[in-house]
């Protein structure tokens, strides 16, 4: 058992690049496309593709949920996403797409034992996971099983990403930052630059008054880099959310998650590869490169 949180943020760093090709590859987008939806920009799909699991989730729910987009943003999308497919059929999709995506990515390696093993671990450690107070991890646990252990080790990826997810935005409230705040202060850490975040949908206007906020409290300066103060609450931020993610890997044991590290190496090295992946991202995507080991 492995009592270190900084073992859960690497395994983010070392799973995450094999779940999100998904977001970036043409079989996905094809098959958004053939469900009905505009594939000129990404968001329409997105928030059918994120939030299917919940059902026919509201503006409100989607917005709580996913947290760092303006509910403006999401009322563009949701519940107008609804009324191009029913949940039941963007996740039938959405494994269509994946099934797609990774032969593409694969070839040949998809019928390799050590993806039915990364498999068979990366559920039990999603199996593993307390979904309690985690809305977006509960509903994908929830979903039936694949067969395909592709398909499978993707789906527990996505259980695990959500998890963390859930614990991160307990830890932004628990730091009171609120939406447009919490990207803000990211920025001005130079965890990403503001221009990364422009999807999210916050004007001008709003992202100033953030960045006033974060000011008053003494965590940004006159130029909008992170004081100490601000620095410091960000690492609290990234620690918590560390120690809120260690559950399933605790639970999986040391050895074994790194037994998974090792199995999907593989298929990291594949991701990053395939051209898929933008080199500037707000996945934690290419700060650490390293598998975890």
């Amino acid at each position: 058992m492995t009592n270190d949180p900084g073992f859960a943020r690497r395994m983010w760093h070392q799973l995450e690049p094999v779940h999100a090709p998904f977001w970036y590859a043409d079989e996905v987008t094809e098959e958004a496309a053939a469900l009905g939806y505009p594939v000129a920009g990404r968001w329409p799909s997105y928030f059918a593709w994120r939030s299917a699991p919940l059902g026919e989730a509201s503006p409100e729910l989607v917005a709580a949920t996913f947290y760092s987009f303006s509910p403006r943003t999401v009322s563009e999308h949701v519940p107008a996403a609804w009324a191009v497919a029913a949940p039941g059929k963007v996740l039938d999709a959405r494994l269509r797409a994946v099934d797609r995506m990774y032969r593409s990515l694969l070839g040949d390696r998809l019928g390799d034992p050590a993806i039915a093993e990364a498999a068979a671990l990366a559920r039990e450690a999603a199996e593993a996971a307390d979904t309690a107070g985690r809305p977006l991890a509960a509903a994908n646990a929830a979903l039936p099983w694949p067969d395909e252990p592709h398909l499978v080790l993707w789906q527990a990826i996505g259980v695990l990403r959500e998890h963390r997810g859930d614990g991160h935005v307990a830890a932004l409230v628990t730091a009171r930052l609120d939406p447009c705040e919490a990207l803000v202060s990211m920025a001005a850490i130079g965890g990403a630059p503001r221009e990364a975040f422009a999807g999210r949908g916050w004007t001008g206007g709003e992202w100033d008054a953030a960045r006033d906020r974060l000011a008053a409290r003494g965590l940004v300066g006159p130029d909008g880099t992170a004081t100490e103060r601000g620095r410091l609450l960000r690492e609290d931020i990234e620690r918590l959310t560390d120690d809120l993610a260690i559950g399933p890997w605790q639970a999986l044991g040391a050895g074994r998650a790194e037994r998974l590290a090792e199995l999907t190496t593989p298929l990291l090295v594949a991701a990053l590869e395939s051209g898929l992946l933008p080199a500037t991202n707000t996945l934690g995507i290419g700060r650490v490169q390293a598998p975890a080991r």
